[in-house]
């Protein structure tokens, strides 16, 4: 098993034709090892959510490399990419992005089964992260009977559906209140310190201050690469455990 989760060389990513033409990703390289917790932080448009696509197989490099777990993914095809998404990568996002019509249990369960597990093993899982993250008495729910916070970490829940090799999280507390931002910064702590390999993007400085390490893009380009002080103990080793 290769020691490193998340490899870029040479990412390039370009949007537009011509004049017009714009890098929102400028010749990034990055290794995250496995267990890290990676903040990418930058002004509105530097490129932060495009990297992150990028890593996760949701975009295409115009040139560069992604390896993901040691296997190059830039070059698969979509159904092989599509597979390695969902057993491999795990997203959070600014604005939730579950299913309305399915319960906060069927939300999670749902990458388990498009993985190809079975119903028990999905349920179970499920039963286990919503247990964790103090959502038991809400697995029957739909989205829309649940606070924003709770919402998030329904999908804190289903991005680990499938013990992913990473997660990767655009803004998850944009859109929280105080208190709910708070209760995720917890979750991010105890996730990073279970060992969790975490490539967090935000404008959150309480949430960067949570990582092992910070990267400052502007530009589409890194300026300022940090290894943060004050790392903590790997203390939470049963905070996600999904043995089948």
């Amino acid at each position: 098993m290769s020691s490193v989760a998340v490899r870029a060389c040479g990412l390039v990513k370009t949007h537009g034709q011509g004049q017009s033409r714009v890098r929102a990703v400028d010749e990034v390289d990055l290794v995250v090892p496995r267990g890290q917790t990676l903040a990418v932080m930058g002004p509105s448009g530097c490129g932060k959510s495009t990297l992150l696509h990028l890593l996760g197989g949701l975009e295409r490099p115009t040139d560069g490399e992604v390896w993901l777990a040691g296997r190059r993914i830039d070059t698969l095809g979509e159904r092989a990419l599509a597979r390695m998404r969902r057993r491999s990568v795990g997203f959070v996002f600014q604005a939730f992005h579950l299913v309305e019509e399915l319960s906060a249990a069927e939300n999670v369960e749902l990458p388990a089964l498009l993985a190809g597990h079975s119903l028990r093993q999905a349920r179970r899982r499920a039963s286990l992260l919503l247990e964790r993250f103090g959502l038991a008495d809400r697995a029957r729910h739909l989205p829309s009977q649940l606070s924003g916070g709770q919402r998030q970490r329904v999908a804190v829940a289903r991005a680990l559906a499938n013990d992913p090799t990473v997660v990767l999280a655009d803004e998850p507390t944009g859109n929280l209140d105080t208190a709910a931002t708070l209760d995720m910064l917890r979750i991010f702590e105890g996730l990073r310190s279970a060992g969790q390999t975490l490539v967090i993007v935000t404008h959150d400085e309480r949430v960067a201050a949570t990582a092992d390490r910070l990267v400052s893009m502007r530009d589409g380009m890194f300026v300022d690469d940090t290894r943060l002080a004050g790392s903590h103990p790997r203390g939470l080793g049963g905070l996600i455990g999904l043995e089948d």
